[in-house]
């Protein structure tokens, strides 16, 4: 009991100093829009019981499924700074548990589990008792589900065969869940389906509801995850090794081939990236192919462009991955960094995207103009703002040769790299937009207007991170020595403003995409396609007269939310 409070104490003195800044901004957005989804979560007690199991699975998938796609889970408290100790792993494990309930998640997600006690009052006094010891053990089971799917993922990575495997198997289950429509229809579920009742997510409402062994089970379910977890804990010692197998020696006539060669090395040897390619990859064709389970196969020919969007989206922080490392670049200048990491980024993907495009293109019989326009467009933003994105907005990683036990932990800054991620999921998209209208419009000729805007963002933007590379330099360094973002002047603007001004900047930035990307974009691709009445996409449900009309006020919508954050943020003249 000590050694979790004083554990508990140590995790809440370091958020108490870290939540600061834009890190504290970020962390504050983020517990807003999770008190509204756990406000939501709360009003499924009044609309149902079923509903209200459905909404603790969404949680439970959450828990499990986030910290594994974006950097390994919050590990303020590592287990390998207390390893000198010689705390049996149970206590250790123990102890970790204690910490980990102190944070911003955790508090979100018990006050999402006041349904319980809501469902619970609305059936009787002991009803609404048996809730506050069911809402602690469910909160237990979702940490601790959490704790052992990234230290099982942890030690698949370890390993290529692992590596690639985990990535296999973590896109298919993305992209089941992005296509759950997909399996419901196929099995003519309409309502919510009976499993989630049996999912650990939803025996707290089982005890809540009389089943009185449920609250045994889960009091049993978090025994045998700690001790899973507190074995997970004793095999975590040791760092990630790459194939040390014999390679031919980098060989480079210029400085331009030395750079690719030596991204090409790391691209086939580090773990981490393996595994996200592979993940990638296997989110793009499960995604695409989920409609084949009800026979159509219209989504088929866009895998490739899926696959090129995730990859860009996985490689967002790309000069942050090689942590201090950045010395060797500033260290040597003239050096085409950028240009040569450009190049090999589309050397490792280019090939993929093409044959997947090619040939679930020929399989399903078209769209050919729409699809060979957006795979250059695509291919040639994707590799112009994977740069651009990692320098301009830089976070701080680990060095690969300090990778604790966690090998998918490579930055400090979670939030930094899900924000980026997103970044990149919106941008890469509105790449490919204006060879998407054009093949819709005029055929073949967007396969040209594709082909221009892919070179044009290729060059265009890699200019750019060359030249920011070339300014900022040092200062990126720094942030990468220290962990710390220097105050920039965009930043200073952006510290002065008021408080109401500064959140209409944070949600018009943050939102703008939902509305530009796929309410207007990408609904008009559906519209144009003939895809109609499509999950959320508003503008497939429109009558044949509103249905472009709708696609084009909600981009409008998102162009204008961009530019009102631009407003708010631009430079004033002094006075």
């Amino acid at each position: 009991m000590a050694v979790a409070l004083t554990m508990a104490q140590m995790k809440l003195a370091v958020l108490r100093h870290a939540f600061r800044g834009q890190r504290g901004q970020t962390a504050g957005v983020g517990a807003v829009l999770g008190v509204l989804l756990a406000a939501g979560t709360v009003y499924l007690a009044f609309a149902g019981p079923d509903l209200l199991a459905a909404g603790y699975a969404v949680w439970l998938l959450g828990w499990v499924l986030g910290p594994v796609f974006m950097g390994g889970g919050d590990e303020t408290l590592r287990p390998e700074y207390f390893s000198l100790l010689g705390l049996p792993p149970r206590r250790l494990a123990a102890g970790l548990l204690a910490a980990a309930f102190v944070g911003v998640a955790p508090l979100v997600s018990l006050s999402a589990l006041l349904g319980l006690l809501v469902a619970g009052a609305r059936l009787g006094v002991a009803n609404a008792l048996v809730a506050v010891p069911a809402m602690v053990l469910q909160l237990a089971v979702f940490v601790l589900l959490s704790k052992v799917s990234v230290a099982l993922v942890g030690l698949a990575v370890r390993s290529r065969v692992g590596a690639i495997a985990s990535g296999l198997l973590n896109g298919a289950i993305l992209a089941a869940l992005g296509q759950i429509w997909v399996f419901f229809w196929a099995f003519g579920q309409t309502g919510v389906p009976a499993a989630v009742w049996y999912l650990p997510s939803g025996w707290a409402l089982l005890a809540v509801r009389g089943d009185w062994w449920a609250l045994a089970a889960l009091a049993v379910l978090v025994l045998l995850l700690l001790g899973a977890w507190a074995a997970l804990l004793g095999r975590r010692a040791g760092a990630t090794r790459p194939s040390g197998r014999g390679r031919r020696p980098i060989t480079a006539a210029t400085a331009h081939g030395a750079v690719v060669a030596k991204e090409l090395r790391t691209w086939s040897r580090d773990l981490v990236r393996n595994h996200q390619m592979t993940f990638a990859l296997s989110y793009g064709v499960c995604f695409a192919a989920s409609p084949l389970i009800l026979g159509w196969n219209g989504m088929l020919p866009f895998a490739g462009p899926i696959f090129i969007v995730m990859a860009a989206a996985m490689a967002s922080n790309l000069y942050g991955t090689d942590g201090t490392a950045l010395w060797l670049t500033l260290m040597t200048p003239g050096t085409p960094d950028v240009r040569g990491r450009q190049l090999a980024w589309l050397s490792a993907q280019a090939p993929v995207a093409v044959v997947l495009t090619v040939a679930f293109t020929a399989f399903s019989g078209g769209p050919w103009p729409l699809v060979l326009a957006l795979l250059p467009a695509l291919l040639g933003g994707a590799a112009g703002l994977v740069p651009l994105v990692s320098v301009y907005a830089l976070v701080p990683g680990t060095d690969p040769h300090r990778r604790a036990g966690n090998p998918l932990r490579t930055s400090e800054d979670d939030g930094g790299l899900t924000g980026l991620a997103y970044l990149m999921l919106a941008l890469v998209p509105v790449t490919g937009a204006p060879a998407a209208l054009a093949a819709i419009r005029y055929g073949w000729a967007g396969v040209a207007v594709g082909a221009g805007t892919g070179v044009l963002c290729y060059w265009g933007f890699g200019l750019l991170a060359e030249r920011r590379l070339r300014t900022h330099g040092p200062e990126l360094l720094d942030t990468m020595r220290t962990g710390r973002k220097a105050r920039t002047t965009v930043k200073s603007r952006f510290d002065q403003l008021s408080t109401t001004r500064r959140t209409i900047a944070w949600w018009c930035f943050g939102f703008g995409a939902i509305p530009l990307v796929p309410q207007g974009v990408i609904a008009a691709v559906f519209v144009a396609d003939g895809m109609l009445r499509h999950t959320w996409f508003l503008a497939t449900y429109m009558p044949p007269g509103l249905r472009y009309p709708v696609a084009g006020a909600f981009a409008a919508l998102g162009l204008a939310m961009y530019g009102t954050g631009v407003w708010i943020v631009r430079p004033r003249p002094a006075r």
